[in-house]
């Protein structure tokens, strides 16, 4: 197979396992949260945040080691390092592991009933101890799939186990089940996603040589890493997570917990889809272009700021204008205080979308160490925003803590890419890009009171799009090539039919900028 047909179908299958994962987990979230109500979808979330924090830090490096260093070994010939990385790796998680959950027993025997006032301590004592060791271990399973190469593992893992996790909680709904009985369900998800996992990954495996060890240099290697890697995640996994879920748990009620769940969720998913397999490829598009000097590099930086605005930003207007329907239609009446609630989230994740390219450029231009300290920092802003905002206002104190940190964070990093690209972005066109989206949003915005909920995004979601396409174009936010683009598509599907889109496409690109987006 070539490398590129390997890449392709790489690329292919991490789509499969990505979206399926992602959508199945959705629809799941909305039952769960239907079934289970504001109230004690507070209180479940936050026990998930714990099992996903407790299996963040439980990995603290050993999964992203896994794909580094086993891809490295094999590059260089040298399988017969592979089989005592692993042990050594699988005998840090334990390490990690074992610290994680004393800290949980500890956590819920001193604090167990404000962390989940409505919940049995025990009861969620034995599924964090139960549970976090079947995540952790597959996260390391999946992690070394991916040093092998072999992203059909991933695949083929999310495509069993999600659809038999969102088919178990049908059927507890169904039978309208108590609290713990979804979180059943979710330890026996956990079991199928470890073994499936172990079983995809048994064949890659290479036969240990006796005796072999790891080299003085690569073990000085990994170990560094490890270290740098967990403070990474677990300081990363508490920006980029809700920690809002536990802090309102604590110091408010789960009633709110469960309205900010829903919020984040949803915007968290929706700036993660839209940039689509565009945001996998800017960090390698990044460091090829750092190879033909900084010059190319800022000019793939702003082409791709205003590239993932483009696609970013009508998501927002989208929600200003029908946050609350979308809410009202996915879990119901019980929710429709994280509607507006919703619409503000999704500031902070489409500011944090647009940044993407500005993050790559600094990771593939080794600032690691700069990221990391914007990371630490955010982190400590965050855990006192949610902890001084939450015990002001509740609900709105947390989805203001969650906007002002994001906005914290992408000013910081896109600052740090302006000052090592020595690029600014292309603020007229951002501009332009905000009133076409605004004016698009005016266009559909009388449609909030006109049409039953499901037709109202329905209709409200095609209007939006095209009236947005033809401020774009009118504002002059394409660049010509894209344009040229656009011209062969309505001509390839319609026939360049109507004319006046014709026609429109043509003024655009007579007045269109030359510089190409990626």
């Amino acid at each position: 197979m070539s490398t590129r047909a390997h890449t392709l179908r790489n690329a292919m299958f991490s789509s499969i396992g990505l979206y399926t994962e992602f959508a199945l987990g959705m629809l799941t979230s909305i039952v769960i949260a239907r079934h289970l109500g504001p109230h004690l979808f507070g209180a479940y979330s936050g026990v998930i945040w714990l099992m996903a924090m407790g299996t963040a830090i439980s990995n603290a490096g050993t999964a992203s080691a896994a794909i580094k260093f086993i891809a490295e070994q094999r590059g260089a010939g040298r399988d017969d390092q592979i089989a005592p990385l692993l042990a050594y790796l699988r005998g840090a998680q334990r390490k990690f592991l074992l610290v994680v959950l004393v800290a949980s027993a500890l956590l819920l025997v001193f604090a167990g009933h404000e962390v989940a006032p409505s919940l049995d301590t025990w009861m969620v004592l034995g599924f964090l101890v139960a549970t976090i060791p079947l995540r952790a271990g597959y996260m390391f399973n999946v992690g070394t799939a991916k040093g092998f190469e072999n992203f059909r593992a991933n695949a083929m893992v999310a495509l069993v186990a999600a659809p038999t996790n969102l088919a178990l909680v049908l059927l507890v709904s169904w039978l309208d089940l108590s609290v713990y009985w979804q979180l059943g369900v979710f330890f026996v998800s956990s079991i199928v996603f470890y073994a499936f996992s172990r079983r995809q990954l048994a064949p890659l495996l290479p036969t240990a040589v006796p005796g072999a060890a790891m080299s003085p240099e690569l073990a000085k290697r990994v170990r560094h890493h490890m270290l740098y890697s967990a403070l990474t995640v677990a300081v990363g996994f508490i920006v980029g997570s809700e920690a809002e879920v536990l802090f309102l748990n604590l110091y408010d009620d789960e009633h709110g917990a469960g309205q900010f769940k829903v919020a984040y969720q949803l915007a968290y998913g929706a700036a993660t889809l839209v940039p689509g397999v565009f945001g996998a490829l800017l960090l390698p598009m990044m460091a090829n272009a750092l190879t033909q000097g900084r010059e190319a590099a800022g000019r793939k930086f702003v082409a791709s700021t205003t590239y993932l605005a483009l696609l970013a930003i009508p998501l927002l207007a989208f929600g200003v204008v029908f946050s609350t329907t979308l809410v009202q239609v996915l879990y119901g009446h019980e929710y429709l205080e994280a509607g507006p609630a919703l619409a503000l989230c999704l500031v902070g994740t489409v500011m944090t979308a647009m940044t993407h390219g500005a993050s790559s450029l600094l990771i593939s231009a080794d600032r690691q160490r700069t990221v990391l300290l914007v990371v630490i920092g955010c982190g400590v802003l965050k855990l006192g925003l949610d902890w001084s905002l939450i015990h002001l206002a509740g609900l709105r104190g947390a989805v203001a803590a969650f906007v002002l940190v994001c906005a914290v964070q992408s000013i910081a990093i896109g600052v740090l890419a302006i000052r090592s690209s020595g690029r600014s972005p292309e603020w007229i066109r951002l501009s332009r890009i905000v009133l076409a989206a605004s004016l698009a949003a005016a266009v559909v915005f009388p449609l909030q009171w006109q049409l039953v909920p499901i037709a109202r995004l329905a209709v409200g979601g095609v209007l939006l799009g095209l009236a947005y396409i033809a401020f774009t174009l009118l504002l002059g936010c394409w660049s010509r090539g894209d344009i040229e683009h656009l011209q062969q598509i309505h001509q390839r599907w319609s026939a360049g039919r109507p004319r006046v889109g014709a026609r429109l496409l043509a003024w655009a690109h007579h007045r269109a900028s030359s510089e190409v987006l990626p």
